[in-house]
């Protein structure tokens, strides 16, 4: 009996070491690196069997699944160099620099408030389209010094001529701002964190990312850069320093300052990898048919418009949700979840059903077994039309792998999460949390976090489209690595960093320094508003001295009240004394919502103040704002 035991046990790893050898005559070599190229997955820390198997059988589903649909797919077209630089200057908010035409963006703005290396960065697009749209006979509508210009130089330069006959207009001289040296008084905390026993690494949100790096560029390695290993016990940890203004998670702001903040976080990353020496590729995607309605291969976008013609206020696909819900449920205790497929016959029959009847509200999720669900999320994500990292930031999260300290490779993660749309962040995040879930209860579903990550990143790193090559799917082992940091980190990759929402309010006091009447009749407009608000001022003049806001809170029984601020007040001493002030009064239901203080207007559009945030902090960084008290 034992020696037949150990016969089949025998049989069985011989089986297994022959379908791992298979599938690595399939794809040779895939995610690993030579001896000594100091990437995260050189030989000496190479994944597991295990882990790497995973990959495999991953891998070999995904063609095989590839296999058996023939449809449609988004054609990737090669675009030139100058396109790709028109590209990135539009998608930067600068747009106008290559257009010749008035700005009416934030592009003046925008340039007021770049570092040294960021300016000179955008100098170098700009620079890079000049001189390919002139290797193609072509005459730029702005030349890169007329944008930047220099002060010994601004007399001798002669403004471009637009096709119309008018000459194109100059931006002001940019002066950029000074910034504090990087990795400067961030000394590593004696408390060991609980990775490995090692100290946590410490994040600076309040200089911006190229900077720090520039230490390295010089050849000063920061005392808090590490290697990233394998190992789930070496994962790095990161240590903050919480901000006095708060922490500004991305869905705090306005939907404008959003749009700002990628801007400038777009021209950051872009610095930042090339002060680290990273090539830093762009994708452009040819817009082709897409479907419209159903529920696999549909944009984001469409998805979610239709909907919130059910369910407004929906910022994450429906079916998406229902899939989580539906392995939380069930499944996060499934040894092997995500790890063993479903059945393919029965998976195809269930996504058949779901185009069916899911937005007629038919479909019987009973059916649908936790293996079934798993193969189902998956697929609906390798299906997009356009991948959920987007095609345009695919190559720059690629890039991400090549750098070996955790603390860089972190901070171009989140730069890249600020540059993602809403619609993809807020599905990327949903998906992390439920990620998140899954490893937490490894000890009974046998999934680790490099087991989730192997399996899990090629689906989010290979693109599916007729043009798709080897190479991007080599690259999806060393991708695990940057999934293992997503799922990990993911509570601080969806905060703002402080420098950004520095920027952000620089560029709104830029752009509305910049606003002036056009007309007599504006101006007599608006000169009598500017007297009536002169008047209002200075009747409230002492109370701004002396530090005291009018906090609004229409949806209270006490719909206003001065407050005198103090060093450590914060925003829940506001939410708590209006709780108390009207609590015993009000029978509106109010109370019952939860209320959250924000700063609106001044030199930022609406941010939902963090409960800690300390009030007079803020309120030297926005004097002009109003203080509302409402629900989110």
């Amino acid at each position: 009996m034992r020696a037949a035991a150990r016969a089949g046990t025998h049989t069985h790893t011989h089986a297994r070491a022959r379908a791992v050898m298979h599938r690595k005559a399939q794809y040779p070599r895939i995610g690993m690196s030579s001896p000594g190229s100091g990437s995260p997955l050189a030989p000496d820390r190479s994944v597991s069997r295990d882990s790497m198997e995973d990959y495999w059988s991953e891998m070999k589903n995904i063609q095989e699944d590839r296999q058996d649909r023939q449809e449609d797919l988004v054609e990737r077209v090669s675009s030139d160099e100058a396109e790709l630089e028109e590209a990135w200057l539009q998608e930067a908010g600068l747009s106008t620099l290559v257009t010749g035409t008035q700005s009416d963006g934030p592009a003046e703005a925008l340039l007021s408030t770049l570092t040294r290396s960021q300016a000179a960065m955008v100098k170098k697009r700009v620079d890079n389209y000049t001189q390919t749209l002139r290797k193609r006979n072509r005459q730029p509508m702005r030349h890169v010094r007329d944008v930047f210009s220099m002060p010994d130089a601004s007399s001798e330069l002669t403004p471009p001529i637009s096709p119309n006959g008018q000459i194109a207009p100059k931006l002001p001289q940019w002066n950029p701002p000074k910034v504090p040296p990087a990795c400067a008084g961030f000394t590593p905390p004696d408390s060991k964190s609980s990775s490995g026993g090692s100290e946590p690494i410490m994040l600076a949100f309040d200089v911006p990312y190229s900077e720090a790096a520039r230490a390295h560029r010089k050849g000063r390695e920061c005392h808090d850069c590490r290697r990233i290993r394998k190992d789930d016990k070496d994962l790095p940890g990161f240590q903050t320093v919480r901000p006095r203004q708060g922490v500004t998670r991305v869905n705090d702001l306005s939907s404008e300052d959003i749009r700002k903040i990628g801007y400038i976080s777009l021209i950051e990353l872009t610095t930042f990898y090339d002060i680290m020496g990273i090539e830093m590729k762009r994708n452009r995607v040819e817009r082709s048919k897409a479907r419209d309605s159903g529920i696999f291969g549909v944009p984001l976008t469409t998805l979610l418009e239709n909907d919130q013609k059910k369910y407004p206020g929906s910022r994450v696909p429906l079916v998406f949700r229902k899939l989580l819900s539906k392995l939380e449920q069930t499944g996060l205790q499934t040894e092997g979840i995500l790890r063993v497929p479903g059945s393919a016959s029965r998976v195809k029959h269930l996504r058949q059903e779901l185009e069916l009847k899911f937005y007629e509200d038919r479909f019987d999720w009973d059916q649908v077994r936790q293996n079934d669900a798993a193969g189902l999320l998956k697929m609906f994500i390798r299906e997009l039309p356009y991948p959920l990292l987007t095609q345009q930031h695919l190559p720059a999260f690629t890039a991400a792998q090549s750098i070996s300290s955790a603390k860089h490779q972190f901070q171009a993660l989140h730069l890249l999460i600020m540059l993602l749309p809403e619609a993809n962040r807020d599905t990327l995040k949903a998906f992390l949390e439920f990620l998140r879930k899954v490893v937490a209860y490894e000890a009974t579903n046998r999934m680790s976090l490099w087991n989730v990550s192997m399996i899990v990143a090629p689906n989010l790193f290979t693109f599916r489209g007729k043009n798709a090559k080897q190479e991007e799917m080599q690259v999806a082992v060393a991708a695990a690595q940057l999934v293992r940091l997503l799922i990990t980190h993911q509570d601080l990759l969806w905060t703002v960093p402080c420098f950004l929402i520095s920027h952000v309010r620089k560029m709104n006091e830029a752009a509305m320094g910049k606003k002036t009447p056009t007309s007599e009749k504006t101006k007599r407009r608006l000169l009598r508003r500017w007297n009536v608000e002169k008047d209002r001022d200075r009747s409230e003049v002492t109370d701004l001295r002396d530090g005291v806001i009018r906090v609004h809170a229409p949806l209270h029984a006490k719909v206003s009240m001065a407050i005198q601020l103090s060093c450590e007040m914060k925003a829940r001493d506001i939410t708590a004394r209006f709780d108390i002030e009207n609590g015993r009064g009000s029978r509106s239901g109010s109370r019952r919502q939860r209320q959250c203080l924000f700063e609106v207007g001044g030199n930022i559009g609406e941010r939902c103040l963090d409960p800690d945030a300390h009030l007079l902090d803020v309120y030297h960084a926005n004097p002009h704002c109003e203080w509302v008290l409402k629900s989110r």
